[in-house]
């Protein structure tokens, strides 16, 4: 048995240093589900591009350099065969791809006796511009999802999926960002994927306790998700630099709170529309519903809004006193807001006491809108505080 090169006090997370091709072999684990982000074959050895008289890194390596359709099959062959051979019958495996190497990988699929339940579409929003003038802008990337050809009872949680997608079916289309700056805290990686992007592979095709092979770990992205949804993780990589970036990000949530801030957000949904939650006294109210005008004071006290992931969502602002007597009204410019002086309230009529800074956001008062549920705002010194919430939690049944 080889030895791990990390794993954590409670080996949910381990990793192997060196070839995957060469360790798989003697690992004797048997895994729910496989998710690989095997070489593209994009890098050409050049190093840059001349683009618009800007050169322009994109070589990622020898491991990622232009290769053969044989060359590809042989080496997709190589790891894929004793992938297979470590996962559970009913099991599944994700593997990522563009066209430059997802036609071997379903050639290999297919004569290892594998079929492909679906191809998930990863469409990036915010794709970098292609390095080419003969060619459509590249902004999406490919996912086969598969299992054995014989293998009817496959876990797919269709409802947690659901859940996930506001109530109705996920479809095979996932527009997801690329991975943010919240995710390379501890260091970068050249083809590192996002948690949310992940999140959604693991929901969807495993369950609690359930164990994940990486067999090409980089920066443990897989490993980091599915620790934060209760999963345990083997992950591969014969770069060191990437192992102890992975160490790193396992490292630093192992902090309660981090681990609870980092599963918040991987679960966001970036299309998710927010309302900003807000009290007021009756007569500041009325009064922020007579002129469209709805403030809270800058800064970290009681009655402050903090501007955090959901806020660029924001579309809607909800009134209450005291968690009662709500009204929810469209703001007039999405995740936005202006900062206005204590003086320039009262020309409003307002007579702000708490702070010389306020931040304005304003409200279409025309049209009041009606919503079938309130949730529980009352939560102790939180009723008081300026929160953003998902719209779906005042309108989903």
């Amino acid at each position: 048995m080889i030895e791990p090169y990390y794993h954590s006090e409670n080996s949910d997370f381990v990793l192997y240093h060196g070839n995957t091709l060469e360790l798989l072999p003697h690992v004797d684990i048997s895994f729910d589900m496989v998710f690989a982000d095997p070489p593209y074959f994009l890098s050409t050895g050049n190093g840059r591009v001349d683009v618009n008289g800007q050169y322009i890194k994109f070589d990622k390596g020898q491991w990622d350099r232009v290769r053969s359709r044989k060359e590809k099959d042989c080496f997709n062959m190589g790891w894929l065969e004793p992938c297979t051979r470590l996962l559970k019958h009913s099991g599944t495996i994700w593997i990522c791809g563009t066209y430059h190497n997802i036609f071997s990988v379903e050639k290999c699929l297919d004569e290892l006796g594998f079929k492909i339940i679906n191809i998930i579409v990863w469409q990036k929003p915010d794709p970098p511009v292609t390095l080419s003038d003969k060619r459509f802008n590249f902004s999406t990337e490919y996912l086969i999802w598969a299992t054995r050809r014989d293998c009817k009872d496959y876990t797919f949680n269709q409802d947690v999926m659901k859940a996930v997608n506001g109530g109705v079916y996920m479809p095979d289309v996932w527009k997801l960002s690329a991975a943010s700056a919240w995710e390379k805290l501890q260091g970068k990686h050249p083809t590192q994927k996002p948690l949310r992007l992940l999140y959604r592979a693991i929901l969807a095709s495993t369950n609690i306790g359930d164990c994940i092979l990486d067999p090409f770990a980089g920066s443990s992205t897989t490993g980091i998700a599915a620790n934060l949804t209760g999963r345990t993780f083997v992950g591969i990589d014969e770069n060191k630099s990437f192992l102890d970036l992975g160490i790193r990000r396992r490292v630093f949530i192992e902090d309660k709170d981090r681990f609870s801030e980092m599963k918040q957000r991987m679960e966001e949904d970036p299309e998710q529309v927010t309302v900003l939650v807000n009290h007021a006294r009756p007569e500041l109210k009325a009064k922020m519903m007579q002129t469209g005008i709805c403030y809270v004071r800058i800064g970290d006290s009681k009655g402050s809004v903090l501007v955090t992931y959901g806020f660029e969502r924001m579309q809607y602002v909800l009134l209450h006193t005291n968690g009662e007597d709500c009204h929810l009204f469209r703001l007039h410019s999405k995740g936005t807001f202006k900062i206005w002086s204590k003086a320039t309230l009262e020309e409003f009529g307002f007579h702000p006491e708490h702070a010389p800074y306020y931040a304005i956001f304003q409200f279409d008062n025309t049209k009041e809108l009606p919503f079938p549920k309130t949730p529980r705002l009352k939560q102790k010194i939180n009723t008081y505080r300026a929160r953003i919430r998902p719209l779906e939690d005042f309108f989903e049944e």
